[in-house]
Order: structure tokens, then C-alpha cells, then sequence
């Protein structure tokens, strides 16, 4: 059951969470205004689009992006006034434990880890694809084209390979396919020309080369035109990668599976996007902790003294958060650990923190 107190807590909680976001979202937007609006002009953009299908779905994607660190400088801030008013020593000499105090503060952050682990899996992918859209319409192009020496694997033990590729008419120049079992090449079709047909959804070859392969030798015909399946379309060989924002969760894994076996460049990125999604969301819960215990006990440089080291330690996880990224996506460190690094030294300093606060 919940005691006045926590009430009392929990509404001190949200109430400044929302206040700072919606603070600092009309800053940001009045400044995203004022950097694209030639953007905006020079591709005329109409305002309805721009209200409803950009700044409309922007405004959750950003709030959801910075929702730890708000919750963060929200609890400094308002812990920081209600230990200058002295409420939190009256709480404590009134038989409040310490540990009992930080209960309303968990059930908050608790509450935004929740809808955070929401949007980002299931409700946001949907507003991203409008905010996507609009930004490959009026503000930058969908993709970049990876267009020379396209290698990738379809399916096991099946292989592509284009010396170039054009989007534009959908064909490719110079193409490979390769079918390998155990160790062993069993199939193999080159061309000079591949064409996508997207009346009957195939790859046409032409100029080719067939060979079959056993342990008898090699069976070999020439052909000008021929129907194939890959198992690929056009659009898999782009590389498109912000369209995983518009996936959920479940079409996430789906992507990452197919990602896998072709081999991409970018599935340490793909792996990152997926454990942020559940890691990112659950800071909130750490950092509150660490915001509450450096807070809670009255200091002589008051509520600024407390906002600056809260500032300070939500760059100091945000350098965290990119320093580790960047090794698993250029390096070799594991996906899953450069996400959960910030958390878990972050937790640590947490737990270290509530030992040594005053009780």
C-alpha cells in the first residue's frame, strides 16, 4: 500500500520529469527549426507534414532517447530542494529508514523503465517509420548504395557476388551465385548481366554460365537467358541502416537472423540497436538510485553543487555509452557487454553509494 509519503515522493518525482522534458523538447525544438528550415523551404514541405508526421514523432523519439538522464537531473533537483528544505531529515528522524525512503523513488523510475521498454520495442518503431520517411523526403536521401563488389551469403551455404549493382534499374553487372555443401562447390551460375523481374519477383540472368558439380566432374551450359532464385530482393542490398528503428522487437530478431547469414558489415550495429533497446531503459532505475543518495544529504553549495555533479556524471555515462559502442562496432568487444558496460559500472557506484550514505 502506498503511504502519503510515497505519494508525496512519486508526484514531487514525475511531476519534475515531465516539467524538464517538456522544458528542454521546446528548446530543442526551436533549435531543429532554425537548422533545417532551408531544408524545409527549398523541398517545400508542407506544414501539416511537418507538424504531424516530423515533430510530432520526433518529440517521443527524443524524450525516449534522453529519458535516463532527465530522470536523473529531475531526482537531483528535486531531492536536492526537498534536503535543502530539510523534509528528507525529517523523514529519517520521524522513523523512516533510508532504504524505505528510496522505495517511492524506484517505483517512479520503475514506472518510465516501463513505458521506455515500451516505446522503444512496440510503440515506437511505427512513429519512427513516419519521422523516417519525412527525413528521406524533405531533409536527407533513404540510403547510401554500397554499388562494387557485393558479396553476401543468402541462405546456408549459398552465396552472391555483384562487381557492381545499379538500384536505379535494378541490375547488376558481373554476378556470381554459389551453392556450397559440406566444404564442397556443387553449383555454380555466372553472368554478365542480372536483371530483377518484379512482375514474377525473380532474377533474370543473361550471357550465363551453369556448371554442376559431383564427383564424377563438372556438367557445364551456356545460355542467353535464364530465371533464378536468390532469396534476395534489391532492397537487401542497400545499405539502409536507420530503417531498424521502425522495427519491433520481435521483427528485430527476424532481421538479425537473415542479417547473420548474409554476412552483413553492419550486424554488430544491428546487435547494439537491439540491446540498448532493453539496457538503455533500465539505467533509469541506476541512475535514480545514484541521483537520490548524492542528493539526499544537505551540502553547503545547495541544489547547484548537486546539479553539477548530476551533469557531470550523466556525460560521464553518455561517454561511457559511446566509447564502449564504438569498440563493439569497430572492434572486437562483445555487442551485449558494450551496451550493459555503463550499467554495470554505474550499478556498482550505486550500490557503493547507498553503503556509504548517511542513515
Amino acid at each position: 500500500m502506498l503511504k502519503k509519503i510515497d505519494k508525496y515522493i512519486i508526484k514531487k518525482f514525475l511531476g519534475t520529469f515531465l516539467f524538464s522534458i517538456i522544458l528542454i523538447i521546446v528548446i530543442v525544438i526551436v533549435f531543429d527549426i532554425s537548422e533545417k528550415i532551408d531544408d524545409f523551404i527549398q523541398k517545400d514541405a508542407p506544414l501539416k507534414l511537418i507538424i504531424f508526421d516530423y515533430y510530432l514523432n520526433f518529440i517521443p523519439y527524443f524524450v525516449n532517447m534522453f529519458s535516463p538522464l532527465f530522470t536523473f537531473i529531475s531526482v537531483i533537483f528535486f531531492t536536492s530542494k526537498l534536503a535543502g528544505d530539510s523534509e528528507i531529515i525529517a523523514m529519517l528522524t520521524s522513523g523512516i529508514s533510508f532504504k524505505r525512503l528510496l522505495r517511492p523513488y524506484l517505483i517512479s523510475a520503475g514506472i518510465i523503465c516501463l513505458m521506455s521498454l515500451l516505446l522503444s520495442n512496440f510503440i515506437m518503431p511505427k512513429s519512427n517509420e513516419k519521422r523516417i520517411n519525412f527525413e528521406d523526403k524533405y531533409i536527407r536521401s533513404s540510403y547510401n548504395m554500397s554499388d562494387r563488389n557485393l558479396h553476401l551469403q543468402t541462405r546456408p551455404g549459398e552465396f552472391v557476388f555483384f562487381e557492381s549493382f545499379n538500384l536505379d534499374n535494378n541490375s547488376g553487372f558481373r554476378f556470381t551465385y554459389e551453392k556450397i555443401k559440406n566444404g564442397k562447390l556443387i553449383y555454380k551460375i555466372s553472368s554478365d548481366i542480372i536483371v530483377w523481374d518484379t512482375l514474377s519477383k525473380n532474377w533474370i540472368v543473361k550471357n550465363y554460365v551453369e556448371k554442376h558439380i559431383n564427383n564424377f566432374g563438372e556438367k557445364v551450359r551456356l545460355g542467353n537467358e535464364k530465371k533464378i532464385q536468390l532469396h534476395i530482393k534489391p532492397t537487401d542490398l542497400t545499405d539502409k541502416i536507420y530503417n531498424i528503428e521502425t522495427m519491433n522487437y520481435f521483427e528485430l530478431n527476424e532481421f538479425i537472423n537473415k542479417e547473420k547469414i548474409k554476412g552483413t558489415e553492419y550486424i554488430q550495429f544491428y546487435f547494439i540497436e537491439k540491446y540498448k533497446r532493453i539496457a538503455f531503459p533500465f539505467a533509469t532505475i541506476i541512475l535514480t538510485i545514484i541521483g537520490f543518495t548524492l542528493s539526499s544529504k544537505r551540502t553547503r553549495g545547495g541544489i547547484g553543487l548537486n546539479i553539477g555533479i548530476g551533469i557531470t556524471l550523466s556525460f560521464s555515462f553518455i561517454l561511457f555509452m559511446q566509447v564502449s559502442t564504438t569498440f563493439a562496432t569497430y572492434g572486437t568487444l562483445n555487442p551485449f557487454m558494450a551496451v550493459w558496460i555503463p550499467n554495470i559500472i554505474f550499478g556498482f557506484l550505486s550500490i557503493f553509494l547507498i553503503y556509504k550514505a548517511p542513515k
